[in-house]
């Protein structure tokens, strides 16, 4: 669309407020960003006001907002902050990043969104996809799509919060997937209703994708399905004429009622449940932007899980370590830890305690795990848990290292690190924690 010298705002020094103030900036506005923090990044600050930008931070001035035609937000901020409702009051629409390069570019989009499951199937869909179109992974994995705004692609592959999509009156993507649905978010959004209906914008009204790719296993998905005016593709079960589902150990997938083979499960570097969930999605987006079966499948299997979520580190000596250090809270370590069955499994778990109930993880250890090794602030409450679940094969460790020398010790088949808590008693963060992981076992076998 261009912009005719119009004052445009931009809210947020954050890496999508950068790019869209670029982008603006490129196509003709008169940018003007500004910063509620007093801290900010000068090399970013001098780079913006060398383009001309207009930056200030520490606030949100009148003399920033007032006059403006446009405003596009950060994700970070939410719809009821001080600042939105003061634009609000102006009658200043409101969009997302997103939202602007839908605008300013013409290349389609690939929209994944999702509780969870959206880095690794935004990732593997970019890996296939690029083995024969140009495409790029982007969203909340990589850099913002306003960075490729002006690049000659076949598609956006973007992974997509729900907070960027609540802003974006206008996209219609070729392909929307959308992983699952549980409760998140819900301050942001102020209800759980608000949370669904920001992400199934591109699924339902104006906004509907032309391929809508839908979980048949979650029954807010299944129930969706019905309204969704674009072709629907399910997966994770043989469901109508047109889907992705696993059947005597392969992933198959349906068009219009007609069944082809695509990948074994043995075949596959991800495992579990979810990460195959993962690859049917990525298998329908691959299928609906032309890309062979044998291609599909080659990429499959050179495909390597994103770090920290149930990546798979070394086998040695019959162990297999996986590092998810990822999961930060039972719910997301349930996940590992439901994906091995009939093995012989080390998990060393905790961290920081969020306190969250630990009965359903209790359970999923008592399933599918034969010794627990703890670590951590957590280390008290989760063996009080889970021995009044009836779980008493427990090691208490005082490091990651010793934890990993014991475990190595009882000769297991997988040692999984699954921490089901924040890191930051022991480590910076839980990229911090599983790097540490990684080393030492490497470091050990």
């Amino acid at each position: 669309m261009g912009f005719n010298s119009e004052k445009i705002l931009v809210l947020g020094l954050s890496k999508s407020g950068i790019a869209a103030a670029k982008l603006a900036k490129k196509h003709g506005a008169d940018v003007y960003l500004t910063e509620g923090k007093k801290e900010v990044n000068n090399d970013s600050v001098t780079e913006l006001e060398n383009l001309g930008i207009h930056v200030e931070f520490g606030t949100h001035s009148d003399e920033f907002i007032k006059g403006s035609k446009l405003v596009i937000t950060s994700p970070g901020i939410p719809p009821h902050s001080e600042v939105m409702q003061r634009i609000k009051k102006e009658n200043i629409p409101v969009i997302s990043e997103l939202e602007l390069t839908n605008r300013e570019s013409k290349t389609p989009f690939i929209i994944i969104t999702g509780t969870n499951g959206k880095t690794t199937t935004t990732a593997l869909t970019e890996h296939i996809l690029s083995k024969s179109l140009n495409v790029k992974a982007c969203g909340n994995i990589g850099q913002p799509p306003s960075d490729f705004a002006d690049t000659n692609l076949d598609y956006f592959v973007c992974e997509a919060s729900s907070f960027q999509l609540e802003m974006t009156p206008d996209l219609t993507p070729y392909i929307a997937v959308w992983t699952n649905f549980t409760p998140d978010h819900v301050d942001w959004h102020q209800g759980l209703e608000n949370y669904f209906n920001a992400k199934a914008k591109v699924f339902t009204g104006k906004q509907t994708a032309k391929y809508c790719v839908l979980n048949a296993k979650d029954p807010k998905l299944l129930e969706l399905s019905k309204e969704v005016t674009g072709t629907v593709f399910m997966f994770a079960q043989n469901l109508g004429e047109n889907c992705c589902y696993v059947e005597n150990g392969e992933i198959i997938f349906k068009q219009n009622s007609k069944h082809e083979s695509i990948i074994k499960l043995s075949d596959c570097p991800l495992i579990g449940e979810h990460n195959y969930q993962n690859i049917m999605c990525a298998i329908i987006c691959a299928k609906l932007t032309g890309v062979v079966n044998e291609v599909i499948r080659q990429a499959i299997m050179e495909f390597k899980a994103p770090a920290h979520r149930l990546e798979k580190i070394t086998q040695k000596n019959g162990i297999t370590f996986y590092n998810d250090s990822k999961a930060t809270n039972p719910e997301a370590a349930i996940v590992a830890i439901d994906s091995f069955n009939n093995t012989d499994v080390v998990l060393i778990a905790g961290g920081r305690d969020k306190n969250t109930d630990l009965t359903e993880f209790c359970n999923s250890i008592n399933n599918h795990i034969k010794t627990v090794i703890l670590i951590g602030e957590a280390t008290e409450r989760f063996e009080e848990n889970l021995k009044k679940h009836g779980f008493n094969n427990i090691i208490r460790e005082k490091t990651m290292q010793s934890a990993i020398d014991k475990s190595i010790e009882l000769k297991p088949d997988v040692v999984l690190l699954s921490p089901a808590c924040a890191s930051f008693d022991m480590f910076t963060s839980y990229e911090n924690r599983g790097e540490v992981f990684r080393e030492y076992v490497l470091s050990r076998v």
